[in-house]
């Protein structure tokens, strides 16, 4: 496994690869790695000759009061997870190597990247674009592989892709859960064991609106209504957002339909979490 820090190196890597006649998939991740990142490795080795993965941890969109400083950071235990896992290479450089000195190019996905956590989180999701947009110019993968628990980013990456028209396929992976149902998230090491039984509440009150939905209701404001019951049973879980929008704009509906994302963040203690089931 190689282990790169430079663009020029990574360009030149994923290049040779190209050369060989062989397909490229790209695994971007922020480190901290769990069974969810494992889970999108897995399904690019299976869809590709050759997997490479990044360890980045964004600046860009992570906002002034955000978690930037203690984002948790464990690079090595990361490498030796991904060699384990017949990564091929790694993408791994310093903040200046990705946004060198007099920098001033961004990509904002309007309309889309304004919605779910890009309404409360103000610039997150033009972070996440531009780092995405760099990576993709970098490695030029054949596929690229994301988890449905991002919903959101994925929704903003599809349309960065149309629009930008970037010459690869979006994976789209399914959530990877604790067998109690808590969705696996780099963040979650920050809950204590009271808030980890805590944030069971976000994937009880999906199950519920689902369930609600599979029993014939259709009505959003309904759906919303019950889901908004079970996040009332634990009063120290704040909600950010508990809405129910088309998967691929973001926008609210009205009447639920196949398809439709049900989408949650909640900040449980001081850990923002999200969550998120397809109807």
């Amino acid at each position: 496994m190689q282990v790169l820090s430079t663009v020029r190196e990574m360009r030149a890597a994923c290049g040779a690869v190209c050369k060989n006649g062989q397909s490229l998939g790209l695994v971007p991740t922020m480190g901290a790695l769990h069974a969810g990142h494992i889970s999108l490795m897995r399904a690019a080795r299976t869809q590709c000759d050759v997997v490479a993965a990044s360890i980045f941890v964004n600046p860009k969109q992570f906002g002034p009061n955000e978690d930037f400083a203690k984002y948790p950071r464990t690079f090595e235990q990361d490498c030796a997870l991904l060699e384990a896992e017949g990564v091929a290479l790694v993408f791994a450089p310093q903040p200046e190597e990705m946004y060198p000195a007099g920098a001033s190019t961004l990509v904002e996905v309007e309309g889309v990247g304004d919605r779910l956590d890009g309404a409360s989180r103000p610039g997150h999701f033009r972070g996440v674009a531009t780092v995405v947009a760099k990576l993709f110019h970098i490695v030029a993968p054949n596929k690229a592989f994301f988890g449905q628990k991002d919903a959101a980013q994925v929704a903003v990456l599809h349309s960065m892709v149309r629009d930008l028209n970037f010459d690869l396929e979006l994976v789209v992976c399914p959530t990877v859960r604790e067998p109690d149902g808590l969705a696996l998230s780099s963040r979650n090491r920050y809950l204590s064991v009271p808030d980890r039984a805590r944030a069971l509440v976000l994937s009880r009150a999906l199950d519920v609106i689902s369930a609600n939905y599979r029993a014939g209701e259709k009505d959003v404001a309904r759906l919303l209504e019950a889901g908004h019951s079970v996040m009332a049973t634990e009063p120290e879980v704040r909600i950010d957002y508990l809405e129910i929008v088309d998967a691929a704009t973001l926008l609210p509906l009205r009447e639920a339909a196949a398809g439709a994302l049900v989408a949650v963040a909640a900040y449980v203690g001081n850990t923002r979490l999200i969550d998120n089931t397809i109807l």
